[in-house]
């Protein structure tokens, strides 16, 4: 839209006659300072909105030091890199950096890789700050940015907190309340199938495995747990180890939906049936599980939202708020699907 004159692009001139304010005040609304009324800023962003206003990325990134960019490296190691949540994910991180004119910079790494990616976005400034999915335990990332100090906010959670914004989804709760649903429909031999043990969810996920079982009342028995399954055959590896004891277990949780679904393979192997001999839910709502019979139940995480929030807690991260005020966890949706049942076994007593 052309400005007042109709000699071009609309400029902060217009934007601060068009609320009456100063440019100097326009600028620092635009910028997100902190000495500026939330009612200021509103105001301004509308009529920038509205009149066609954007500042030169180059003048702007040289005034403020920003060059208004968010920055995302997916490592192509993980296992679950390619996985159809990432395009929700990236949607709405991009979406999120969109709202604010701000833009969404990705960089693939390989494994072992990430490191030199951070350092090398850093040093060519592609990026104001970052955002770190799959966050572990002991995260180098972390280490890195923190040394660097670039600004970052975590998809999911850390050992030491220290100078870390986050947004997470509970996984702690969703796994207690698997215990609980199992639980209730008189389960007494529940195993647990964990993920990742470098990765901070595989952790929370088996705290509220146990947090759930100790409120039911029910023992942990050590020989019913199992880790590090990230994909169907290791899920369906565990499974069958566990099937195999001597009181095999009536239910399974699972802390990844895609080792799950290899409880459908050694469930078979044992002449087993899911939904009818063995009850089993998970989490993370891969469309994968809606297909299997029965369909798995699961607990599914909003990774749009998820996107969204965690573009607005980095921007307010860079902008200077206090990383401790920028912790949001979310609850996870539970999908109560036919694998939760067991209907065929005496489940006081076992099989």
């Amino acid at each position: 839209m052309a400005n007042k004159m109709g000699t071009g692009r609309a400029t902060i001139a217009d934007v601060a006659t068009a609320i009456g304010v100063t440019k100097g005040t326009v600028s620092k609304a635009l910028n997100g300072h902190p000495d500026i009324s939330d009612t200021t800023r509103s105001r301004a962003l509308r009529a920038a909105e509205r009149l066609g206003y954007r500042p030169l990325g180059s003048a702007q990134a040289i005034r403020t030091g920003r060059c208004r960019a968010l920055g995302l490296v997916i490592e192509t190691g993980e296992h679950d890199a390619h996985r159809p949540f990432l395009a929700e994910f990236l949607a709405g991180l991009s979406e999120g950096a969109a709202t604010e004119g701000w833009t969404l910079t990705v960089a693939t790494a390989p494994e072992g890789g990430a490191i030199d990616t951070y350092r090398r976005l850093i040093d060519e400034r592609k990026a104001d700050g970052f955002v770190l999915p799959r966050t572990r335990r002991v995260d180098r990332r972390v280490e890195v940015l923190r040394a660097a100090g670039v600004p970052f906010v975590l998809f999911g959670r850390h050992d030491d907190p220290t100078g870390c914004a986050w947004f997470d989804i509970d996984g702690t709760a969703a796994m207690a309340d698997a215990v609980a649903r199992l639980a209730r429909d008189g389960h007494r031999r529940v195993a647990f199938i964990g993920g990742s043990q470098a990765h901070t969810y595989a952790h929370l996920r088996e705290v509220g495995f146990r947090d759930g079982m100790a409120v039911a009342g029910l023992p942990v028995d050590p020989a019913l747990i199992a880790r590090d399954a990230l994909d169907r055959a290791a899920g369906q590896q565990a499974a069958a180890c566990l099937l195999d004891a001597p009181d095999p277990p009536t239910a399974f949780i699972y802390a990844v939906d895609a080792a799950a679904l290899g409880l459908w393979s050694a469930a078979r192997d044992k002449g087993l049936t899911i939904g009818r001999d063995i009850a089993v839910i998970s989490y993370d709502g891969i469309p994968e599980g809606a297909h299997s019979e029965p369909p798995l139940a699961t607990f599914v995480v909003d990774n749009r939202t998820a996107g969204l929030r965690l573009a607005d807690l980095l921007i307010r991260r860079v902008r200077g708020e206090d990383p401790a005020d920028l912790r949001e966890i979310a609850p996870a949706t539970y999908l109560d699907r036919g694998s939760a049942r067991a209907s065929n076994i005496q489940l006081t007593g076992g099989r």
